[in-house]
């Protein structure tokens, strides 16, 4: 007891005294501290230092006198569509292509000049499986279709008419767009461009404001009808990994990242399983961001119809078709190029339907000018088993491509070999970067590639290369890469 009664006298004999001393080293800190300061007021004062409390006047900065202004310049000089393809160049790189090991006998292939005009070909009046160079056929009659500045919308409308327990009724109803974001608007990418948050916030506002908590949730998928699906696409479709139904609402296309997709969402390499209900999972999400800004959704989202007179509580929109189509380009999109085809047919009176659509691309290509003969379309994004499409089609299409005006959207979005699409690492040789623009198709028994080059001596030559049952896939899809390559010394 006293042993411990004694340590305990120590104890608080010896805090009273670090007390004393922090005491003191605390005060001389203070000290000086307004000391410093002291000193700085009389140097910020004098005009010696910079700092708000200056005696001296100010000096107004002075701009130096503005440079000339200089007229814009190209940056890059037009192209000559006039100037002659080498036909012995172009013949030589065909051959070399046909005796390429892996080819095998079931290609196709076509040079031709910026006006069309076949130069060299190889079997180019046999019409073949297209794989997904079908989608240049479906972005050109989009693109001469379309208002390809407009937007997509994705809108919040409110239901006057209450239902059980006063629950007032909401409707999500969308025109098209498929890439909303989960999140805010995202100014910065195509996919996600408009994001259900935003709309969530815009909605939940709307509601407060008329003093609603508790609502009902309808989705209106009613645009593309109930045909959605071309037929025989599931024959290509393991895993509904390539495709899914057009719908008027969709979240990232329906990709089912489950936490691990790319960090860009215009920028993926990888192909999840989409989910097989796009619009249902939209309004699903949209009905739990309701609830995380305090709307109850009761029930749950349903498939519904926009009543008439219905408020609009808050819109979100797209980045523009022209966008959305380049994206679809780039990434070889199924889904996208379906829609494109079915937004065609309704802007041109045809069926809502997948024969509809494919009708509706091959009769605006005609009205292009362009050469159908022995076309077949299956679909309207090659994935469907039983296009047939020839190679002086593909090649004339690119060539439409480089005429300035109406369709200039369908050459927007092709794939640039070493930079950016599905041909981003198909490039052969790093002086032709830049110099080639191009659509590929993969399917398991076709290799294809269709686009235009910029030639190194001047001029633009335009080409199609398809490939049916190769003896190697492999060596065939690397046969092609090394006829591209070839296409802009000609």
């Amino acid at each position: 007891m006293d042993k411990e009664s004694g340590k305990g006298r120590h104890v608080r004999r010896s805090g009273r005294a670090l007390a004393v001393a922090r005491a003191w080293r605390i005060g001389l800190a203070v000290l000086v501290t307004l000391a410093l300061a002291c000193g700085y007021a009389v140097l910020d004062i004098r005009g010696e230092v910079p700092g708000m409390l200056t005696s001296g006047g100010t000096q107004r900065p002075q701009a130096s006198a503005p440079m000339r202004v200089r007229a814009a310049r190209d940056v890059a000089g037009r192209a000559d569509l006039g100037k002659p393809v080498d036909k012995q160049a172009a013949e030589a790189a065909i051959d070399a292509f046909a005796s390429a090991p892996g080819v095998g006998g079931d290609f196709s292939v076509a040079v031709a000049g910026a006006d069309g005009s076949i130069v060299a070909s190889r079997n180019d009046g046999t019409p073949r499986e297209p794989a997904s160079t079908m989608k240049t056929l479906t972005a050109l009659a989009a693109s001469t279709s379309l208002d390809m500045g407009s937007t997509f919308s994705t809108v919040a409308y409110l239901d006057g008419a209450r239902g059980r327990g006063g629950a007032a009724t909401v409707t999500l109803k969308g025109d098209g767009d498929m890439l909303l974001g989960a999140g805010e608007n995202d100014p910065n990418h195509i996919n996600g461009r408009a994001g259900l948050a935003t709309l969530a916030d815009q909605t939940a506002q709307s509601l407060a404001r008329r003093g609603i908590s508790t609502v009902r949730l309808r989705y209106d998928d009613g645009l593309f009808g109930k045909s959605r699906y071309p037929e025989n696409i599931a024959e290509n479709n393991d895993g509904n990994t390539e495709y899914t139904a057009v719908s008027s609402m969709a979240v990232d296309g329906g990709r089912q990242w489950g936490g691990y997709g790319p960090d860009d969402p215009d920028t993926y390499t990888a192909y999840p399983t989409m989910s097989t209900t796009p619009a249902q999972d939209a309004a699903d999400l949209f009905a739990s961001l309701l609830a995380q800004r305090g709307v109850k959704v009761d029930g749950g989202a349903s498939a519904g119809r926009v009543a008439g007179g219905a408020a609009r509580l808050g819109v979100v929109r797209s980045a523009t078709l022209s966008q959305v189509l380049a994206f679809a380009l780039r990434h070889s999109d199924n889904t996208l190029a379906e829609e494109f085809g079915r937004l065609t047919a309704l802007r041109n009176g045809f069926a809502n339907s997948p024969q509809g659509a494919t009708k509706a691309v091959t009769t605006k290509v005609r009205q292009a000018g362009i050469d159908t003969t022995g076309l077949t379309m299956a679909d309207c994004s090659g994935l469907s088993p039983g296009s047939k499409v020839g190679v002086r089609t593909l090649v004339e299409v690119q060539a439409r491509n480089l005429k300035p005006g109406s369709g200039a959207a369908a050459a927007e979005g092709l794939s640039v070999p070493g930079l950016v699409g599905t041909a981003r690492n198909r490039i052969q040789d790093p002086d032709d970067a830049g110099l080639l623009r191009v659509k590929t198709g993969s399917l398991d028994e076709v290799t294809s590639m269709a686009g235009t080059a910029s030639r190194r001596g001047g001029g633009v030559v335009a080409f199609a290369v398809v490939v049916n049952d190769p003896g190697d896939l492999l060596q065939a899809r690397e046969a092609i890469d090394a006829f591209v390559s070839a296409m802009d010394r000609l």
